[in-house]
């Protein structure tokens, strides 16, 4: 392929403008999202209250996740890369065209699953066609997804700035311009798809035989035996009144339970009976207590857009002069963030490696969770302003979403190279899997955190957030005190 973007193949360009318009547009609409939806009828919002709004905000963007599990296998078995991207992307257009237009609670729900499906079938697909771009591997793909992941943050960045300042005058705006969004996004992927030549447009499907085979067909009858009793237990905790599934919170709260069983009993399944040796399976479990780990971070990275989100729209003051910033441009400070940092710290740990002392992934994660743990403790001081009656500045939550951005940068890009060097070759694409669906779950936990975030009494707050500080710096403690074992686990895996 012919050099044309930044000295890469000029698909990548291809691929950075179409990926870089779809977080314009996910981003974007997330950061005003969960304010849409508790904001009073009056103020033109839906008027949910925050549990049910935490919830939905959870299911959402924890879907979005999911669903690049399906959204992988379609393209790998049925539309290929190309025509998956494509379609993903027509369904979230769909999806934030829906949301422009106003309506009530189902309406609402319908474009947000259309959003979260295109996104499923875009997501994953995409980042697999820049991996293809080169097909020699090597130093050459990692700095090509640098350049892809500076695609993700300048449309992150922009789609924060700019949907909450439109949804300031009228929230379909904001909704509306994030369909705009995805628009441009389709329009430059089908007028530059010559870049790509004929990369994407066949499936990978292959006979595999034992490898990379989920299970078969009598593990398929015990997955379906399984489920069915998940779901039986669910009921039962209804009937019971441990969880009302008649509200989206006991909905939630359902789906997380069945996500953290299914992930757990599937581990489980492959280090007992999936055919690995002593070290394999050790290496299996080093990546659960890494999915564990990324749960805890996302659960109090993700409050973002959820109870920070919320904490912005009532107890910040956000006037700059005589105008008053909408809090979801707020968000932008972690993309920011990200694009200013990201060299640096990649640069720290090459020089730390140059010395041998470049920590090991669960110190990293350790350190990962402590600076998600030391941003709630920023936030704790600025819910105690608020408890007092007064409005807190914007400096303490871009202090906030600094620490949490290195602590990004710190556990997010490891853990995902980690998982990938662990797992065992014939489980690596589901192994991956289970990363993002750690991601999933986390997501979940935020939306229904912020359902805590009770307006009307901001004195709840402190303990709240205090309680996010305790479970993130105690679990990277625990990460640094168990890193021993986990890095012997590991072997000779870094």
């Amino acid at each position: 392929m012919s050099k044309g973007f930044f000295g890469h193949p000029a698909g990548l360009s291809t691929l950075f403008f179409t990926e870089m318009w779809e977080r314009f547009s996910y981003y974007g609409m997330r950061a005003i999202l969960i304010l849409f939806m508790t904001a009073s009828v009056a103020e033109k919002g839906l008027g949910i209250d925050p549990q049910n709004a935490g919830a939905i905000y959870g299911l959402y963007t924890a879907s979005v996740y999911l669903l690049s599990l399906p959204g992988g296998w379609l393209a790998d078995n049925v539309f290929g890369q190309r025509k998956a991207v494509w379609y993903g992307g027509i369904f979230i257009m769909i999806g934030h065209l829906i949301l422009a237009i106003p309506g009530n609670v189902p309406i609402f729900v319908l474009g947000l699953a259309f959003v979260a499906m295109g996104t499923g079938m875009l997501k994953p697909n995409i980042s697999t066609m820049v991996g293809d771009l080169y097909p020699e591997g090597g130093v050459r793909r990692d700095q090509g997804f640098s350049v892809f992941y500076m695609g993700i943050n300048l449309g992150s960045f922009l789609g924060q700035i700019i949907v909450p300042l439109l949804a300031s005058y009228n929230w379909h705006m904001g909704f509306g311009v994030a369909a705009i969004g995805m628009f441009f996004g389709l329009l430059q992927y089908k007028l530059t798809q010559g870049n790509l030549h004929e990369l994407g447009i066949k499936t990978k499907l292959k006979e595999e035989k034992d490898e990379g085979v989920i299970m078969g067909k009598s593990n398929r009858t015990l997955a379906i035996i399984f489920t069915i009793g998940l779901i039986g237990i669910l009921f039962l905790l209804n009937y019971y009144k441990v969880i009302d599934l008649s509200t989206f919170v006991g909905v939630a709260q359902g789906v997380g339970i069945i996500i953290a069983a299914v992930t757990f009993f599937y581990l489980l399944y492959i280090i007992v009976a999936g055919g690995l040796n002593v070290v394999e399976k050790k290496r299996v479990l080093v990546i659960f207590f890494l999915f564990v780990g990324a749960v805890l971070f996302w659960s109090g990275f993700e409050q973002a857009g959820s109870s920070l989100n919320l904490f912005a729209q009532d107890f910040t003051d956000r006037r700059i002069g005589s105008w008053e910033m909408p809090a979801g441009m707020l968000q932008s400070v972690n993309a920011l963030a990200i694009i200013l940092f990201a060299p640096i710290v990649g640069w720290i740990w090459v020089k730390l490696a140059a010395k041998n002392l470049n920590p090991n992934t669960p110190i990293k994660f350790g350190i990962g969770l402590i600076m998600m743990g030391l941003g709630f403790v920023v936030m704790y001081f600025a819910a105690q302003i608020a408890a007092a009656g007064t409005m807190a500045g914007m400096g303490w939550l871009w202090f906030t979403y600094f620490l949490h951005s290195i602590g990004e940068l710190t556990l997010s890009p490891v853990g995902l190279s980690a998982t990938t060097k662990l797992s065992p070759k014939r489980y690596t694409g589901q192994l991956m899997g289970i990363w993002f669906v750690g991601t999933a779950l986390g997501n979940l936990v935020a939306g229904l955190f912020a359902g805590g975030v009770d307006v009307k009494n901001p004195s709840q707050m402190p303990p709240l957030f205090m309680s996010v500080v305790i479970f993130g710096v105690v679990s990277g403690l625990l990460f640094f005190l168990f890193s021993p074992i986990l890095k012997k686990w590991m072997g000779d895996v870094k």
